[in-house]
């Protein structure tokens, strides 16, 4: 089962489904973004939505994008804005499904799900504008090592989503090769408990002015 499949699989009982990195990720996104304001963002994998409304009450407007076709089908549900536009589309494919450019890109546990970072990040540079802002949201490599990753159940059986882990350096280290700096790297715990293993790396970057 490929990401697509599995996503669209998931949909049904996404948002109703126990979830600690969701939820843990959700709360990370806002506390990354709670003093900025945006023109017009990108949210990439939105999902079923679930950041998508908050991210209207930061930015005019927001496009938001997806690879399954059936989160996309719960989002609309939710949201009938004429400030957001939802867009299926492959984010491992050249960034031709908008000729916009953007003041924040946010990625919410999306990046596990790719194996070429760079591309990622070359596509970025392109897309986000001088002083604009990255927020990056996704599982601790530190889970992954433990074998954690994105799985739900259905019909009595686990599935398993295709994942693959990224280190904090890679991170990191893309974001100085692609000209954005690091404002904020933070690490999120289960009920704040920071001698256990960190759930959620969050990333906020901004690319150079000039």
């Amino acid at each position: 089962m490929n990401v697509e499949q599995a996503y669209n699989k998931w949909a049904e009982q996404y948002d109703t489904n126990i979830n600690p990195t969701r939820d843990l990720e959700m709360n990370s996104l806002r506390e990354a973004l709670s003093d900025l304001s945006f023109s017009h963002s990108l949210e990439v994998g939105c999902g079923t939505g679930k950041n998508t409304e908050w991210l209207l009450s930061k930015s005019d407007k927001v496009l938001a994008i997806d690879l399954s076709g059936e989160m996309l089908k719960k989002a609309r549900h939710k949201i009938s804005s004429k400030n957001v536009i939802f867009k299926k589309t492959d984010i491992t494919d050249n960034w031709t499904f908008t000729p916009d450019c953007f003041d924040l890109v946010v990625f919410s546990l999306v990046l596990e799900h790719i194996s070429d970072l760079d591309h990622v990040f070359q596509q970025l540079h392109a897309k986000v504008d001088p002083g604009g802002y990255v927020y990056i949201g996704e599982l601790h490599p530190f889970k992954q090592y433990g074998g954690s990753k994105a799985r739900f159940e259905m019909e009595g059986k686990q599935q398993e989503v295709p994942c693959f882990t990224h280190n904090i350096s890679d991170f990191t280290n893309l974001a100085r090769d692609y000209g954005f700096r690091i404002v904020k790297l933070n690490e999120h715990f289960d009920h704040d408990d920071r001698k256990d293993i960190p759930r959620i790396l969050s990333l906020l970057l901004q690319k150079s002015a000039g």
